[in-house]
């Protein structure tokens, strides 16, 4: 079986931050989507916002996911788990609901962001891989 890895050694520090962004940006774009479709005002997106950040930097920083930012096994799985736990638990500590059907959907949809981007690159870079003729 392939690696999960997108490519082994040194990660550049562009693609750490490029990691690093996407999965902020998409964190983001859940807690709009969830605003939005509860027909809430964006100009709270920071109250929903917050804990999930909270929970993914927790994530990045106990995974130290800057030296295998795109692998989906580990470092995505746990991004993902701990994004999602970290955020709930969040919710709750600062007295924001945490219903089971908000909680199943965060988990549903945050695991599609999360780990489909790290999905989608490794797909790319296995693709690009094989385009690439080997010289013997």
């Amino acid at each position: 079986m392939a690696s999960l890895h997108i490519k082994a050694g040194p990660i550049p520090r562009s693609s750490i931050i490029t990691a690093g962004v996407l999965d902020a940006v998409l964190v983001l774009a859940f807690a709009a989507i969830g605003r939005l479709s509860h027909e809430e005002s964006l100009a709270g997106l920071g109250v929903t916002y917050w804990p999930f950040l909270g929970g993914l930097i927790i994530g990045w920083l106990l995974l130290r996911a800057w030296r295998h930012p795109h692998n989906i096994v580990w470092t995505g799985l746990a991004i993902w788990i701990v994004t999602v736990a970290g955020g709930l638990l969040l919710r709750l500590a600062s007295g924001q609901g945490v219903q089971l059907s908000f909680a199943i959907v965060t988990t549903i949809v945050l695991g599609v962001f999360l780990l489909g981007w790290r999905a989608i690159a490794a797909l790319v870079q296995r693709a690009s891989r094989q385009r690439v003729p080997t010289h013997s």
